[in-house]
């Protein structure tokens, strides 16, 4: 039998469909790994999320697992470590986004309880389940992705646009965006 995925999936690339099989569209709930998710879809932009997946460990032992406490202390020093880190997207602005969005995370969960709770209240705290029939019909971004992100940033948070926004809210499993003949659409909807 044939498993018929997304359309997007790169299956000459075992990391793209382990990734696409095991962890899109997975709902996440901790603090930590969402903002991780952001940091990523950050960096992404302008790449392939391909060329961030296969930096993916790196970018966490870079980052201290992106535990938002430690990445908001980055001083000069350490964001000049990064810039010579290969390992990475060596890119000074996305970098300090990613400090700037740690500091921001913290702010918001003492005004907010958690990054979770925040980000989840854009949906009402339940995964929006979508009949997408093909690539095409899905969208870049959405009024929900442009209120996140225009509350992002009045928050304080960079590299936040409702594109962004978006991807993030995919991979994070607020949108089930994975079309009606993939495999992994009905299973996320059962969960």
């Amino acid at each position: 039998m044939t498993i018929i995925r997304c359309q997007w999936v790169n299956l000459d690339d075992p990391l793209y469909t382990h990734y696409h099989d095991e962890e899109w569209g997975v709902p996440i709930r901790d603090d930590q790994a969402l903002f991780e998710r952001i940091s990523l879809e950050g960096a992404q932009a302008g790449l392939s999320w391909i060329t961030i997946l296969r930096k993916r460990e790196n970018y966490r032992a870079a980052f201290d697992q992106f535990d938002p406490e430690k990445v908001a202390r980055y001083d000069e020093a350490k964001i000049t470590d990064l810039l010579n880190n290969p390992g990475i997207v060596r890119n000074r602005a996305k970098i300090r986004s990613a400090v700037n969005n740690a500091q921001a995370v913290l702010r918001l969960q003492d005004e907010q309880g958690s990054l979770s709770d925040y980000l989840w209240s854009f949906v009402d705290g339940q995964t929006q389940h979508h009949t997408w029939a093909a690539l095409s019909d899905i969208p870049a971004e959405t009024d929900i992705s442009r209120s996140m992100s225009k509350d992002l940033k009045k928050r304080g948070f960079t590299f936040v646009g409702p594109t962004i926004c978006y991807a993030m809210m995919q991979a994070v499993g607020m949108v089930n965006d994975h079309t009606l003949d993939c495999f992994r659409r009905d299973e996320l909807a059962s969960l």
